[in-house]
């Protein structure tokens, strides 16, 4: 099939609005802690727009350096104080995916999200806002700007993975990026935009535009989802999941997922499948579908994540 990734980029970038280049950005350690199983750096960085973006790096106990990393991004669910903290808390699963992640040997880098986390009250209206309210200001600030929201979570993300390809402890060759909804669809468009991710694997979030504007129910995802021209642009996510052919890429969703419609993930993988056959890679890219499972978060996809980062990192 016909397929070409570096026209596909240029159009999404376009989508994206007037988003600055990505950077390696100066990092600020803020302080370092030590843990049973890793040290903890929290740091900052500004995101060439003049806005402080900030962060935890783990650095495991007991391996090898340089090593391999993942840069993990944290979920929405109207957690605004949460962000990074999703990386260190033990979920409803029973586990902390940060910490999982660095004591199966992969240094973790987390930020916080434009409107989370440290982040929950640097939107326009400042201390006045926090929240949905952060969140919707900086939505109509930056499409006043030629920006958009998407976009500028997306920039950050990408200056967060220039500052990892940047530390002496990681190993450049070997950067994964892995995340739970909000955190999924990030994870999804970082791998699809930066050619350098070695691995992906979104959780819980695979969205069809389409398929999802079919159903009518916008409301699910919160406004930080929606790029301008999208749906008229004639691309979508099958598009975006295929740009990472053929690096690989591990899927984990439910099948009753409202906010990922079975039949979008049915057309997104038929469409990918056949961009990764055709590189000769079609081992490089599988799907985890949870039977009668809604928009979770299970053990299983954790532990799949898990093996399936230390077989191709």
């Amino acid at each position: 099939m016909t397929f070409d990734p570096a026209e596909t980029r240029a159009r999404l970038w376009q989508l994206l609005g007037d988003i600055p280049a990505p950077m390696t950005p100066e990092v600020e350690l803020l302080s370092r802690r030590d843990e049973a199983t890793f040290a903890l750096d929290h740091f900052r960085f500004v995101n060439g727009l003049g806005d402080a973006v900030y962060g935890y790096l783990l650095l495991p106990r007991d391996i090898d350096y340089p090593a391999p990393a993942v840069l993990y991004h944290h979920e929405h669910g109207g957690k605004y104080s949460l962000g990074k903290d999703a990386a260190l808390r033990i979920r409803e699963n029973g586990y902390a995916p940060g910490i999982a992640l660095a004591e199966a040997g992969f240094i973790v880098c987390a930020i916080d999200a434009y409107g989370f986390g440290q982040r929950e009250h640097e939107g326009p209206g400042g201390k006045s806002e926090s929240g949905r309210e952060t969140e919707t200001s900086l939505f109509k600030q930056f499409l006043w700007q030629g920006r958009t929201l998407w976009g500028m979570m997306v920039h950050d993300d990408l200056c967060a993975l220039g500052s990892l390809r940047g530390r002496s402890e990681v190993d450049a060759s070997r950067i994964g990026t892995a995340g739970m909804s909000l955190g999924g669809s990030r994870s999804t468009w970082l791998a699809a935009l930066d050619t350098g991710v070695k691995a992906v694997a979104p959780i819980s979030q695979m969205t069809r535009y389409a398929d999802f504007a079919a159903q009518g129910e916008y409301r699910r995802h919160a406004i930080y989802y929606y790029v301008p021209g999208m749906l008229a642009s004639g691309l979508d996510m099958e598009h975006i999941v295929a740009c990472t052919a053929p690096r690989s890429q591990l899927i984990l969703t439910g099948d009753s997922d409202p906010l990922s419609p079975l039949s979008g993930i049915h057309t997104i993988m038929e469409y990918a499948r056949a961009v990764y056959a055709d590189l000769g890679a079609a081992d490089e890219l599988e799907l985890m579908l949870y039977e009668g499972v809604a928009h979770a978060y299970l053990p299983d996809m954790l532990r799949r994540m898990l093996a399936f980062f230390s077989r191709v990192l």
